[in-house]
């Protein structure tokens, strides 16, 4: 006695067989070439960086916290981020509905009246049924399920994972890049105000000067060049006043606008010389750049997706299994269309398709997936390359910066103790106006270089924080 196999349950059974195969081979994220300590970092094996501190407890100036919450809060770049990652999880959430069958419900009626002298209107001629039109009232379910024999759908589920956790990187760098850029505005506006300070200053010791200079000239002591190099310092020392309270503005503007306002004054208790920079500020090793840096995470989730792009491109090019089936009611007369069991009606069908004209356009765009997927791990090892570029580029500028400060301090002390011996000398008849002048010239530039330097390390100091990672905590 033969046994009768049902052909659907055999392609249910190979269905299910070949959904465990995997027709691309993923390529593992790239160990990249990374040295045993950033250059301009001593070699250690202490592995605790800056990075892993939170930023509120490395920016701890009172003000300079309260502008960084408002740009996290406010910041219009920040606000899109969370909608890319609230979109980015509406589309991953809808890719695991792809495994679960399409189901449609299809409700129609319709009319025909065919020709007397068709083949339909002589058949309804010879059956008499009473009228020359042919109505159809339908209504079905149809289910319509692929089976992921090849795995596209699971790699179109990894694909959407991996963007969706990209979004969230991507969150990430803004806040970190947030967080730098508004400490180094913070830091550029303190050094202004010191440098507008300086300036007002040296009008101050310009216009004393002056007075003494044109005394003189109304004694005869000193000529009108005297008086005409002395009014010319002081305006050279006053043209800088405006050009600093310019500076300032804009600067608030810009500070405001990071942290999502409108531009306005910054108000600001500190002082630049009241801000203190560690020491030692620890890198860590250059192989916690990948966990930490968002940008590298996000080229490393990059290659997750091209992974799955070369998988639904090569599926593509295997045959698909579908199963249909429709079930309702059908009948040719309004009145008999809910009548049950006699309108009844059912049918299931299994295909297999293999593509065969479009074969060599499937082919070039799974050959072009592997070319992206080949960019992309270059893509990876140019950002691992750029992060340990960047974070080495911050150690340098902080260790040079820390000693031009020191260079640029004594000469400021000198040039502050030449002055005053400029003055007492000239008070007494013993220097030339020239050499007073002089004196104040230098002064003014070397303090204002002073304030420079300063904000330069503190600037480089946050560089450094947002190069490693740190800021998103």
């Amino acid at each position: 006695m033969k046994r009768y196999i049902n052909p659907y349950s055999v392609l249910i059974l190979l269905a299910v067989f070949i959904s465990a195969c995997k027709v691309s081979k993923d390529v593992a994220t790239p160990k990249p070439e990374l040295p045993v300590a950033f250059r301009n970092s001593a070699t250690t094996a202490d592995s605790s960086s800056i990075a892993d501190v939170q930023w509120k407890n490395f920016f701890t100036d009172a003000t300079l916290q309260k502008l960084i919450d408002s740009a996290i809060a406010r910041n219009y770049d920040m606000q899109i981020a969370i909608k890319n990652i609230e979109a980015s999880q509406l589309l991953f959430k809808q890719v695991k509905w792809n495994y679960v069958p399409e189901l449609n419900l299809n409700v129609t009626a319709n009319t025909n009246r065919p020709s007397d002298n068709s083949v339909t209107g002589l058949s309804l001629t010879q059956y008499n049924i009473g009228t020359k039109h042919i109505e159809d009232y339908n209504a079905n379910l149809g289910l319509t399920w692929e089976a992921d024999i090849w795995g596209k759908i699971r790699n179109q589920s990894r694909s959407a994972l991996a963007q969706y956790l990209q979004t969230n990187e991507a969150k990430k760098a803004i806040q970190t890049n947030l967080v730098a850029g508004v400490s180094q505005g913070y830091y550029n506006l303190l050094m202004l105000d010191a440098q507008l300070e300086i300036a007002q200053k040296n009008v101050k010791l310009n216009d004393s000067t002056l007075r003494i200079i044109r005394l003189q000239f109304d004694a005869g002591q000193v000529t009108q060049l005297a008086v005409q190099q002395a009014e010319a310092q002081q305006l050279s020392a006053a043209q800088l006043v405006p050009g600093f309270e310019r500076d300032i503005a804009i600067q608030e503007n810009a500070i405001k606008i990071l942290t999502g306002a409108l531009p306005d004054k910054v108000e600001r208790t500190a002082r630049l010389d009241e801000v203190t920079i560690p020491e030692n500020l620890s890198a860590g090793v250059p192989s916690a750049i990948v966990s930490r840096r968002p940008d590298v995470k996000t080229a490393e989730l990059a290659l997750n997706v091209a992974n799955a792009n070369v998988g639904i491109a090569q599926a593509n090019m295997y045959p698909s299994l579908t199963i249909t089936a429709n079930g309702g009611l059908n009948t040719f007369r309004a009145s008999n269309w809910f009548t049950v069991p006699a309108s009844l009606f059912g049918t299931v069908a299994g295909a297999i398709t293999q593509p065969l004209l479009q074969h060599r356009q499937l082919k070039t765009q799974y050959k072009v997936a592997l070319v992206d997927r080949e960019k992309t791990v270059l893509q990876f090892r140019q950002s691992v390359l750029n992060a340990v570029g960047e974070v080495s580029d911050a150690l340098v500028r902080i260790e040079k910066l820390k000693t031009q400060q020191t260079i640029i301090a004594n000469r400021v002390s000198t040039l502050e103790k030449a002055t005053n011996n400029a003055n007492l000398l000239f008070s007494n008849g013993q220097a030339t106006y020239l050499e007073v002048i002089t004196a104040q010239s230098n002064v003014l530039q070397s303090e204002l270089d002073l304030a420079t330097v300063k904000n330069a390390r503190l600037n480089a100091m946050s560089d450094l924080y947002r190069s490693l990672g740190g800021g998103w905590k």
